[in-house]
């Protein structure tokens, strides 16, 4: 199965700037959260980086972010101390290239996960990430074949412990060259053929608008498939307001109306001063 059929096959290429024209989301005071109802808000811990996580928690509760994102097992007590969620789980990837579509990780990857599944269920959270990896010269079908197998060997655990894994859709064209999943019908079609609820799609919508855009149509389309959503602004993954092409109002509402009350994580890199401004108007942005 050719990569460039799958996309021809199942989604066009049109650009998401003109898809729709809904109004914008309500805005956040300062201090005040965002609406009962509908998404839940977090932000990537990674993005952040320069602000210590105590900090980083103390912002979130002040915006009304209910969770922090892509945080590990060492650092979930300072959440739980905020009073914050672990939205999505990390630390059992090794990184991001050896993945589950290259069975020579396989052992390794399954080692891994089934101790971070134990500790993500024992710890109350539920969400934890997981990746392709990238192909090595293999076709996207054996590809996929492979990241079955692998993730079966994990998903009965999954399902015992109440654990949902998320795969991560990222681009191939210009931040990670030669990942697997980077079209959201190769992911579509690993969950279909999983077919469990303990196995999701982390979309992401900056990766995927650089890769096949028709982000609206594709979430209306596969949103059962989707379980967690990360934002960006495309091109150049900065703030998600009036410098970009996507129309993030839009799109949340398109999520909104597949009814996920999952959560959406900001995981734009901020270059506005302070960067706790960028990050607020954020979610004023996607409250619609």
């Amino acid at each position: 199965m050719d990569k460039s059929d799958i996309t021809r096959r199942e989604l066009g290429l049109a650009a998401l700037a003109g898809a729709a024209s809904l109004q914008a989301g309500t805005a956040l005071a300062q201090g005040t959260s965002p609406k009962d109802g509908g998404v839940k808000h977090a932000v990537a811990r990674w993005t952040f980086g320069d602000t210590a996580l105590p900090d980083l928690c103390d912002l979130a509760n002040d915006i009304g972010l209910q969770a922090i994102d892509l945080v590990g097992p060492d650092d979930w007590p300072t959440l739980k101390a905020a009073g914050l969620d672990s939205s999505m789980c990390n630390g059992a990837e090794p990184n991001l290239t050896d993945g589950f579509a290259d069975p020579q990780f396989h052992d390794a990857l399954v080692a891994s996960y089934e101790r971070h599944i134990d500790l993500v269920a024992e710890a109350g959270y539920r969400n934890l990430i997981l990746f392709s990896g990238n192909a090595r010269g293999m076709d996207p079908g054996t590809g996929l074949a492979n990241a079955e197998t692998g993730i079966k060997r994990i998903l009965g655990r999954a399902e015992e412990r109440g654990v949902v894994l998320h795969m991560e859709l990222l681009n191939s064209k210009v931040d990670h060259p030669d990942y697997m999943a980077d079209t959201s019908p190769w992911g579509v079609e690993l969950c279909n053929r999983l077919g469990s609820d303990s196995f999701r799609l982390l979309y992401d919508i900056y990766h995927m608008q650089i890769m096949e855009g028709d982000v609206i149509r594709t979430i209306r389309d596969h949103g059962d498939c989707f379980g967690h959503y990360h934002t960006a602004g495309v091109p150049g993954r900065h703030e998600i307001g009036e410098g970009q092409e996507l129309r993030y109002p839009a799109v949340v509402r398109a999520i909104e109306e597949t009814g996920f009350t999952g959560y959406l994580a900001q995981e734009f890199i901020p270059t506005a001063d302070p960067a706790s401004a960028a990050l607020r108007d954020a979610v004023e942005i996607c409250t619609v």
